[in-house]
């Protein structure tokens, strides 16, 4: 009854020529129909397409809301969630005014879906002649914790010699392009990106409608370059969580920062207005790797083997001479080349980095292998000395390296967070 009466409603203005139902008609004719091939081509992307998620939230303690607002974006420090759609977008545009303009529309619809509501008018109960603003799939599906985070890709800034955007010499210092490490066999079509969105949520529908949602706005403004599915968080920013496991069956994530660890957090994660331009303060700087794993090679390795690569026990999770997993690690207990040695912050001079990764299948590879790995995500307050010196040791030694390789890779930087009424995604760059 409530939805006709919403129809009927919708009718009169139409026919009274207002102007909102107009507007509306034309918006969702260019954003909707056009767009929902691009959002489904983003999901499938990643791998297997999933369900979506997300109008109304329930009320109550029950609500599982992260709140969007904040000095920084919420999916960094977040406890972490259980399911990842990560997207990489090129910008189709070269108007500045079109960007902003697309900014300030994905932070309008972010702040709706991560309050567990519906974009604009909803998925139900409007024009019937026009797409609606909602994709649906999120009807009557919890907020689920979902949390959106945007960085700004180096090509953003500076693309085949052009300053597109009229921001090239805003460009912090610290979003170098990542080198080269040994070993790496990056597939161009996986990696880069002029922006990225970091959609986590604890349900597959609620992170992938996300995604779908905000591709459907960005139509003749981005195009999805690539995506990737996530499930099986590896890495936890709550220490007193159960420690996750990777598709190698280790514990993975036993040193990393605690979302609650503010100290940390300041000193490796957040960036500070000594860092760079002013535009990045509680800013960060993310770095994502697609990790394949050869899991057939692995799992004939014997146990003994496995545990020598990472200088841990498969199942306590405890370095080489200690008992319990959290047990600080003696180095020179461990292996020369093992993985936990080599990745250890006193082994690279402090370098020290928030993880925030996922396991991924998707598929196999056509000769009956799967395609599975690690999507390894790191929050850092500078790349150069976050990120690139543990992996420049890891690529050169880590006794891992025979069962893995790095097909994917992309830089961003991570603006600050969004205040209140009147802020949007990137207002510290653009304005």
């Amino acid at each position: 009854m409530e939805q006709e009466q919403e129809r009927e409603q919708g009718r009169e203005q139409a026919a009274a020529g207002g102007g909102g139902a107009a507007r509306t008609v034309g918006r969702r004719a260019v954003l909707g129909w056009a767009g929902a091939g691009v959002a489904l081509g983003a999901a499938a992307a990643g791998g297997t397409a999933v369900a979506l998620g997300g109008r109304e939230a329930p009320s109550g303690p029950d609500r599982q809301v992260v709140p969007f607002h904040g000095r920084h974006q919420a999916g960094i420090a977040t406890p972490v969630q259980d399911r990842l759609h990560f997207a990489a977008f090129d910008v189709t545009t070269d108007d500045r005014e079109d960007l902003v303009r697309l900014l300030k529309d994905w932070t309008e619809a972010a702040a709706a879906m991560t309050a567990g509501r519906a974009v604009g008018e909803g998925a139900v109960g409007g024009i019937p002649e026009a797409p609606p603003d909602d994709t649906g799939e999120a009807l009557g599906l919890p907020a689920s914790r979902l949390t959106l985070t945007v960085g700004f890709g180096p090509t953003l800034f500076d693309k085949d010699g052009k300053d597109r955007f009229g921001i090239a010499g805003r460009r912090p210092e610290a979003l170098a392009d990542l080198p080269h490490f040994p070993g790496d066999n990056l597939d161009p079509a996986r990696s880069g990106g002029d922006l990225c969105v970091q959609a986590c949520a604890d349900d597959p529908q609620v992170a992938v409608h996300a995604i779908r949602n905000l591709a459907r706005i960005g139509m003749g403004r981005v195009a999805i370059r690539w995506s990737q599915l996530g499930f099986g968080k590896t890495s936890s920013t709550t220490p007193e969580a159960q420690t996750p496991r990777n598709l190698m069956g280790f514990k993975d994530g036993t040193r990393n920062i605690a979302g609650t660890d503010t100290g940390a957090l300041d000193k490796h994660v957040w960036v500070s207005r000594g860092d760079g331009p002013a535009w990045m303060a509680g800013g960060s700087y993310l770095v994502a790797r697609r990790i394949r794993m050869h899991i057939e090679t692995w799992d004939r390795a014997p146990l003994k083997e496995q545990e020598d690569i990472f200088g841990r026990t498969k199942g306590e999770g405890a370095a080489y001479g200690r008992k319990h997993e959290h047990d600080e690690p003696v180095l020179n207990r461990l292996p020369a080349d093992s993985h936990v040695r080599l990745a250890h912050p006193d082994t690279n001079g402090g370098a020290t980095i928030l993880r925030r990764g996922y396991s991924f299948t998707d598929g196999t590879d056509g000769l009956g292998r799967l395609d599975a790995g690690l999507f390894f995500i790191a929050y850092q307050r500078d790349p150069r000395s976050g990120f690139v010196p543990v992996q420049r040791r890891l690529a050169r030694s880590d006794l891992l390296n025979e069962y893995i390789q790095h097909v994917g890779s992309a830089v961003f930087a991570v603006p600050p967070g969004v205040g209140g009424a009147g802020d949007w995604w990137g207002r510290t760059l653009f304005s």
